[in-house]
């Protein structure tokens, strides 16, 4: 009697008619254990083979896989999006922001999505204005994917994003770039292709995940055979039918991300270009330019800091440091490893802030702001990027874009930032390839050149905003001994020109040879600063004397 109840219940749900007697009879088998499956007479089960290969001419099955495929794509493509949202949320200087993005996170990974589900399908009960958002099966399963997806997919967007080299971001702000943009062109194509395998495998889980949503009666692949088979009683033939469009949409899909993995990875794109040119890839010939007759430290002050302090936790790695840089010098900082060096110089353009002490830009403030209190805070991301347009920066590890190619590497910044015409910016772009000698080598990916060249690409693709000063950070530490000598050939004929320039560098025949002025630091402190040949030839201090003793005695 109970039996029979579940039966006309299961019947009754689905709007199905009772099957016959001889229906029952067929799938159940008689007192004998005999089933109708059975043509020879014999006893146990036979795979009914013809039933099988008839699901898939079901028109119901096919309508239930092309809602299965609508609802998987934008579950996975919505969910890819807000996941990226969300990841970079949770990086977000608002404590608040990273705090109820965190807890989101927590929540709707810990949350069944069969709760889920059946939650959003009943939650107009509670508040029927929600009933045209989620009145219909479809939307309530696409809102529950999409609630739950993110969430998982956040952080597969943050092992992307943590995956791309922190240099890229700082690259992006050295050219300008506000937050977003650097986001949007920089960060996230890189972060995207990192984490294309994992996407792809939480399409494929979406897609099986859509079977659950026939707990709230959308029409899906696995319902359609929950239907058929509560008729039939052919549960195995239903269920291998169910499976097998689910391993055909799976395949599908897995083929297609794929092609789009391979169309999103450039060193495919770049291979033909590198075998067609690789011996072309010869050692740059520059010329070397004539001495420069300027007076040093004299004229307008371009940029200047004074008495700047900057604090690590406890450690206080910049403790006062004066400096002024003219209008055409080059200012060599020279100094033993952790003397403040670095620090200093990257607080130029405000990629790090100072805790006291000023950092002028031709007067104004770089980066912050003085409160009444005299506290320094920071100005707004694009005031800052409309600075750093003027204050070209080259890295230590180059910090190209790999995913661009050397020519877009040198036009990004002014086509993105400037009103001038994409014909103006490309030819500007190859002119400042040119006078680095990297004209011919436009069309390579970044990973195709050499580690020199790729400096001198570097150099380019900041020369192309026309900076009014350019820092150089180390510019030859990351290469070999045998590519030094090309991107100090064209720092020096950059020197001759009249270029602004401030360059921290352990390369002491670069500082004595081509620097108009240059600065001894060490123990986050100057020590001791003036014109090249009077720095080592005639140092003052004795610490200056012992660094420069060593030090010139083992270059």
């Amino acid at each position: 009697m109970k039996a029979n109840g579940t039966y006309q219940a299961l019947l009754a749900k689905y709007n199905l008619a009772p099957a016959t007697n001889a229906q029952v009879s067929a799938a159940l088998g008689n007192k004998n254990g005999s089933t109708n499956n059975v043509d020879t007479g014999k006893t146990g089960f036979s795979f009914d083979w013809a039933y099988f290969f008839s699901l898939f001419a079901q028109k119901d099955f096919w309508a239930a896989t092309v809602t299965v495929v609508a609802l998987s794509a934008l579950a996975w493509g919505i969910s890819v999006i807000l996941g990226m949202a969300v990841a970079l949320g949770r990086q977000s200087r608002h404590l608040w922001v990273r705090k109820t993005l965190d807890i989101y996170v927590w929540f709707f990974r810990s949350l069944p999505l069969l709760v889920l589900l059946i939650f959003v399908y009943n939650a107009p009960q509670v508040i029927p204005e929600l009933r045209t958002l989620v009145g219909s099966p479809f939307m309530a399963g696409l809102i529950a994917l999409v609630l739950s997806e993110t969430a998982y997919i956040s952080e597969i967007h943050r092992g992307g994003l943590s995956a791309v080299a922190g240099g890229q971001g700082e690259a992006g702000r050295a050219l300008g770039l506000p937050w977003g943009a650097v986001q949007r062109h920089i960060l996230i194509p890189q972060a995207f292709r990192v984490a294309l395998p994992s996407l792809g495998n939480e399409l494929v889980t979406i897609i099986k995940l859509t079977s659950l949503v026939s707990v709230i009666s959308l029409t899906e692949i696995l319902l359609v055979g929950q239907r058929l088979y509560t008729q039939n009683f052919k549960v195995l033939e239903t269920l291998a039918a169910v499976a097998l469009y689910y391993v055909l949409l799976v395949t599908v899909f897995d083929q297609a991300l794929k092609v789009f993995e391979r169309r999103l990875d450039f060193r495919r794109r770049g291979l033909k270009t590198k075998l067609a040119s690789a011996g072309t890839l010869g050692a740059l010939e520059l010329p070397v330019p004539a001495p420069r007759t300027s007076t040093p430290h004299e004229g307008e002050v371009v940029i200047e800091t004074r008495s700047e302090r900057k604090s690590f936790g406890q450690t206080e790695v910049l403790k006062g440091v004066d400096l002024k840089v003219h209008k055409g010098e080059v200012v060599a900082v020279i100094g033993p490893s952790g003397s403040g060096k670095t620090t200093m110089i990257r607080t130029l353009n405000a990629m790090e802030s100072i805790d006291a002490g000023e950092v002028l830009y031709k007067g104004a403030p770089v980066g912050y702001k003085v409160s009444s209190a005299g506290l320094h805070k920071p100005v707004p991301d694009k005031q800052m990027a409309r600075t750093r347009e003027r204050i070209g920066m080259v890295f230590q590890q180059f910090n190209l874009f790999p995913h661009k190619t050397v020519l877009e590497n040198v036009a990004f910044a002014p086509r993105h930032l400037g009103s001038a015409l994409d014909a103006d910016v490309r030819a500007n772009a190859l002119a400042q390839l040119r006078k680095v000698g990297m004209d011919a080598h436009a069309d390579k990916y970044p990973h195709q050149l050499s580690g020199g060249q790729q400096q001198r690409v570097a150099i380019a693709r900041a020369l192309a905003m026309s900076p009014d000063v350019m820092l150089f950070d180390e510019p030859t530490s990351a290469l070999d001994p045998e590519l030094v000598d090309e991107v100090l050939q064209v720092m020096t004929e950059l020197a001759s020109e009249g270029l602004t320039m401030v360059v921290v560098t352990h390369e002491m025949r670069f500082a004595r040879e081509v620097a108009d002025w240059v600065v001894f630091m060490d123990q986050g402190m100057v020590v001791e600063e003036g014109p090249a040949a009077g720095i080592f030839d005639h140092p003052q201090r004795e610490r200056t004397q012992r660094f420069l003793t060593r030090v010139m005695a083992t270059s």
